[in-house]
């Protein structure tokens, strides 16, 4: 389908369009010109405030023409012609707007007014044949100017219809079209994504690999808008991109300090680049939400004295510097650091720095993530480059595994993009699928236009679902009955006073950072040694919390699991981001909608009917009773919810997660020499029963959280037997609650005698590191 000017439709706003008199019948006809000469498409708004919804909703409006009716003003209910250009201006602010007058409203309009307007149009001067010329022209002028550089040039090599004698082989897509599974494929995604998954042949695109032509131009407009000094289109997810920015930087033997709480990629890099990795070690709260590594995990002593009791890194290289510091932000559950505070801390002891910023690409574009992002610029006359990689389709509207690698260069010491382009090149494809650069390009178009606004719209729609889940919180407490809380302040500064957070106003709450700053005064977080303004949580990550813990971490009497409750959302067609013991992560994105928040609340209202109720299980989870009949068969949701909030008392599961967590084993060899065991095959599965004192071979990675409890080349010896104990913890539960497996990478599962048991690799201990 070839896009064309009618996609773009002309909203004209007038109360005159039923009107008999000739005002009326000047509005239809400018109308019917529009449609009928130039082949465009009109939507009608009758109101200003009609029209002001229309903008909100709609984004494909290409000219905005407005009658300026003074009887309609009069009215007082249609709103002001003023109030509404102020309004699509502050959305958009490249959008042809005109407005139609006659006599009567020239000498009303202000400078202001003018300054806001990209033509007047006089009803009974100019014919309405012209009128409509005019606002064509805009039209097409305005359509010219949204599309960015690739996107643009994608389209227009896709629409000139060539004979493609160059791979990809389907040749636009006809290759589909000769089987019945290739045409339903082709009807299903529609002719363009066929016409425009192009070859590296094309030149008019340019190339990705050296980053030239309108490919190139791209990047630097993505760059230039996300506050880089340049910026890598990465098609292979952020995954990848922490690959490019490490092998670019690091070799054998350097040293590296680590957040522990990093992406199972940059565990990988470690591996390709044959480091020897130092670890920041992370809090954790009694809820078991990963926390922020201690300020002191940064300092320049506190660096080296960990160099200096690590037992694999040699003498010789301990008084190297670290090559690269990587750092999670934000976390999962959207703890942001101060980039500021960590750059004090950093820019003597570490010679690059790299933030993973996969959740996090929208921060540049709202003050509310003000010196909390890796390309923010602070007022440091000193610091080394700056490498951030970002996953821009998570959280922004790339296409899933587009991502963005930004570099800032260093006050003393710059990147050369050339030299860093042979670690690109080394992971990048000689085929790249040109619709995913195209959404990295649109995806940076749509924040430069409107990523104040769009945040803007994201924040405040955030805050009123936090305080809407807060409020019938506390409703149903004062009935005596329960309900789901937000991880969030209780109390906010507000106008020198502390005021509940649910009756703050949610203009406030969204647009100023200071009540979502961490502070010691205030421990709802639950990291009471927490350092001032060092950390924030953002507002759109919302953790929702269940009953189960006390504020202490202690269990309470009864409890409800938040994986019943999210397994109850997912057959509700709800998914939830992660789930953790009594919490479950919900993200509020830009393409978040009202219906879906409504959606979300009324699936956790009617949670709460049927936990209240002890609705049978084969009524809330059928296919769950139907695999165990003999577990589930004549249980009921409250029940089942008891027993497992029972057994995790019983077991301490969270106690012992906090636990495994905080060690971090003693390192035997490297990730890297763990890893060339498992390639030399001198590795072998070994039960947790017989996991003591063996050298793990691969990493594992439990889910909740997600994180590393142990890496390839750590020892299970007796400092680390809080990790065994919660693996094996984790193991019973399986066995005693089936279909509840535990999501673990790195551990494989084999039955015996009707229980499932848990294996991962080991080294083998014949094997030398």
């Amino acid at each position: 389908m070839k896009l064309t000017k009618a996609d773009w439709p002309v909203l004209i706003v007038s109360g005159l369009f039923d009107m008999k008199n000739d005002a009326g019948k000047r509005v239809r006809e400018l109308e019917g010109f529009l449609i009928e000469e130039q082949h465009c498409s009109v939507v009608r708004a009758y109101c200003y405030s009609d029209a002001a919804k229309i903008v909100h909703s709609r984004a494909d409006i290409g000219v905005i023409v407005i009658d300026w009716d003074i009887a309609q003003e009069v009215k007082g209910s249609c709103g002001k012609p003023q109030a509404l250009l102020e309004e699509i201006r502050i959305r958009n602010k490249q959008i042809p707007i005109c407005l139609l007058m006659d006599d009567e409203t020239k000498e009303k309009i202000t400078t202001k007014m003018l300054s806001m307007l990209d033509e007047l149009l006089l009803k009974h001067v100019d014919t309405a044949d012209f009128l409509a010329g005019r606002i064509e022209t805009l039209l097409i002028e305005y359509i010219k100017r949204i599309n960015p550089v690739f996107f643009s040039a994608l389209v227009q090599y896709a629409e000139a219809y060539k004979y493609a004698w160059h791979t990809p082989g389907h040749m636009g897509g006809e290759g589909f079209l000769k089987s019945p599974a290739g045409v339903g494929m082709h009807k299903f995604f529609g002719e363009n994504v066929f016409r425009s998954d192009l070859s590296i042949s094309v030149p008019e695109l340019g190339s990705l690999l050296d980053h030239s032509g309108v490919t190139g131009d791209a990047e630097k407009n993505s760059a230039k808008t996300f506050g880089a000094d340049f910026t890598f289109y990465v098609l292979n997810g952020t995954s990848n991109a922490n690959q490019i920015i490490w092998r670019s930087q690091a070799v054998r033997d350097d040293i590296a300090i680590v957040d522990r709480n990093c992406h199972k990629s940059l565990n990988y890099a470690m591996v390709i680049t044959d480091i020897y990795p130092v670890y920041m070690q992370p809090r954790r709260n009694q809820l078991g939400i990963i926390g922020p590594c201690r300020l002191t995990e940064f300092n320049k002593s506190t660096i080296q004295k960990n160099i200096d009791k690590n037992p694999i890194i040699p003498a010789s290289k301990r008084k190297h510097s670290p090559v690269m510091s990587a750092l999670t932000n934000s976390t999962y559950d959207g703890l942001c650091y101060n980039v500021s505070t960590i750059k004090d801390e950093l820019e003597h002891s570490v010679q690059n720095m790299h933030f993973d910023e996969a959740w996090y690409a929208y921060a540049k574009f709202h003050p509310m993530y003000a010196n909390h992002f890796g390309m923010a610029e602070t007022q440091h006359k000193n610091h080394p480059p700056i490498f951030c990689s970002q996953s821009t389709h998570k959280l922004l509207t790339a296409f899933s595994q587009a991502s963005m690698l930004h570099v800032k260069n260093g006050s003393h010491v710059s990147i050369n993009p050339v030299e860093m382009n042979e670690s690109y090149m080394m992971h990048g494809s000689t085929s790249p699928q040109y619709s995913m650069i195209a959404s990295l390009d649109v995806a940076t178009k749509i924040v430069e236009d409107s990523g104040t606004v769009l945040l803007s719209d994201c924040l405040y729609d955030a805050v009123v679902l936090r305080q809407r889940i807060a409020s019938i919180a506390m409703e149903m407490k004062e009935k005596g009955s329960w309900f789901f809380s937000m991880w969030q302040p209780q109390q906010v500064k507000y106008e020198n006073n502390h005021v509940a957070f649910t009756k703050v106003p949610p203009e406030y709450l969204s647009s100023t950072q200071e009540p979502w700053i961490l502070s010691s005064k205030d421990d709802w977080h639950g990291f009471s040694d927490i350092e001032d303004n060092f950390v924030m949580l953002d507002p759109i990550k919302l953790t929702i919390t269940t009953p189960g813990l006390k504020t202490n971490g202690s269990y309470q009497r009864k409890g409800i699991p938040a994986m019943i409750v999210t397994n109850y959302l997912i057959n509700h067609g709800i998914v939830c981001e992660k789930t953790d013991y009594y919490s479950f992560l919900m993200l509020n994105s830009i393409g978040t909608t009202k219906a879906k928040q409504g959606t979300l609340l009324t699936a956790l209202l009617k949670f709460k009917e049927r936990y209240d109720n002890n609705v049978p299980l084969s009524e809330v989870f059928p296919n769950l009773v139907k695999q165990h009949p003999e577990h589930y068969a004549h249980v009921g949701l409250r029940e089942h919810c008891d027993a497992i909030h029972e057994y995790y008392k019983q077991h301490d599961l969270l106690g012992k997660m906090h636990d495994a967590f905080e060690i971090i084993p003693h390192q035997v060899m490297k990730p890297s020499d763990a890893y060339q065991q498992v390639v030399k095959r001198n590795v072998e599965f070994v039960p947790l029963a017989e996991l003591r004192n063996r050298v793990l071979a691969v990493m594992l990675v439990p889910y909740p959280p997600g994180i590393p409890i142990l890496m390839g080349g750590e020892m299970l010896d007796a400092t680390a037997l809080p990790i065994l104990e919660y693996l094996t913890a984790r193991e019973a539960f399986e066995n005693t609650f089936p279909s509840y497996e535990s999501d673990i990478h790195g551990v494989e599962r084999f039955a015996k005698d009707g229980k499932t048991y848990f294996k991962t690799l080991c080294v083998k201990q014949s094997a030398k590191p």
